[in-house]
């Protein structure tokens, strides 16, 4: 007699009892009931979190300090870090800087010194690609930023100036959503260092310039280092390879040259990574292909190209060459008289001697190679 009919379906008839459906809405409103329990068990929280307001947020400060300053000082007695001293000028002369997170990360690291002053403003960086010139500069900004943090810095000793900012242009980057090339990119954070860099700047400058044809960028780049050490007279670090800019050093009385020590073998190049007094004498740009493993066939025909060009350079007053422009010396890059082609079996014997590691050849592997070799050698007959 309780039973209530509730639906009525094909072939079937559905019922309720009262017990069911004080049950049901028991479960239907328990969610919205759940939420109205939690909001009002959080607001009495809050009212009784106010009375401590203040000594929560003492505490949440002294928790984070305390754990920042025990981070530095982890890591100062783990990794010989030392106490860097502060002086009244804008200046900053570092010996033995070295990069926090490289230096973990290779075997051998090779500190260097920085001594940025009011007479040594501006440093021109020049070297090969891999040579060590971002991460010089990145360990220098690192070590300012470190001791302005309250931390010891990774060097032998630092003496750090007044510095109201640092501004770096490292990498590079595009933002095509925003319609920006990596080039108008670059401009754009180039122009916002131009504008807030002052005499008291930090600034590191990397390879402005290198998005657009040699002569805009050249002349870009150069306007750019003379701005910076003549109107904002900042402490600048500028890493580039136009090597033209190491010409500033003798009319900027505030510049200074400086380069990434390199050496080229018979075989491969020799990053040193040591900055060293002076311009450096090329860019190895060549040698660093040929380490990244571009083809060898790609490698001599660009040491070819660059063989002419070099001529035609001598020829022409050290002038900068458009490759694809007729000049007076020169009607193109490749002369009529082609070079002589090398026998293209005798150069694939020669790149696969040279790719051998013997000392991971066993006796088997060296006897195959050289009956293939001789193999090879008789079908050039």
């Amino acid at each position: 007699a309780d039973y209530r009919r509730r639906q009525t379906l094909k072939n079937v008839e559905r019922y309720i009892t009262p017990e069911l459906k004080a049950f049901e809405d028991k479960a239907v409103s328990a969610e919205e009931r759940s939420k109205a329990l939690e909001k009002q068990l959080y607001e009495e929280l809050i009212l009784k979190c106010k009375l401590f307001c203040q000594d929560l947020l003492n505490s949440a400060h002294g928790v984070s300090a305390l754990d920042a300053l025990s981070s530095f000082a982890q890591h100062a007695d783990t990794y010989r870090w030392i106490k860097p001293n502060f002086v009244p000028v804008t200046s900053v002369e570092i010996k033995g800087a070295r990069h926090p997170v490289v230096e973990e990360t290779i075997e051998n690291y090779v500190p260097n010194d920085c001594d940025l002053d009011a007479q040594h403003r501006l440093h021109i960086i020049t070297g090969p690609n891999m040579g060590g010139k971002s991460t010089y500069m990145r360990s220098i900004a690192l070590i300012v930023l470190l001791a302005y943090s309250g931390s010891f810095v990774p060097a032998e000793s630092a003496d750090i100036g007044v510095i109201d900012k640092i501004l770096t242009r490292i990498g590079a980057a595009d933002d095509l959503a925003r319609g920006l090339s990596t080039f108008m990119v670059e401009m754009t954070e180039t122009a916002s260092i131009l504008r807030q860099a002052t005499d008291k700047s930090l600034v590191l400058m990397d390879e402005v310039g290198r998005g657009t044809s040699t002569f805009d960028g050249l002349s870009l780049a150069a306007a750019i280092a003379e701005d910076l050490v003549v109107n904002c007279r900042s402490l600048t670090l500028f890493a580039t390879h136009y090597f033209e800019l190491t010409q500033l050093e003798k009319t900027l009385p505030d510049v200074v040259n400086v380069h990434v020590a390199a050496a080229e073998s018979s075989k491969n190049i020799v990053f040193l990574h040591e900055i060293r007094p002076g311009a450096a004498n090329q860019s190895y740009g060549i040698a660093v292909a040929k380490l990244a493993g571009i083809p060898r066939s790609v490698i001599r025909g660009a040491q070819k190209v660059l063989l002419k060009l070099e001529e035609r350079a001598a020829q022409t007053d050290d002038k900068q060459l458009d490759l694809f422009v007729a000049s007076e010396a020169s009607s193109t890059v490749f002369p009529e008289e082609e070079l002589p082609e090398e026998d293209p079996t005798l150069l694939e014997l020669r790149d696969q001697l040279a790719d051998v590691s013997m000392d991971d050849l066993s006796p088997r592997q060296a006897w195959e190679l050289l009956a293939d070799l001789q193999k090879k050698a008789k079908e050039t007959k």
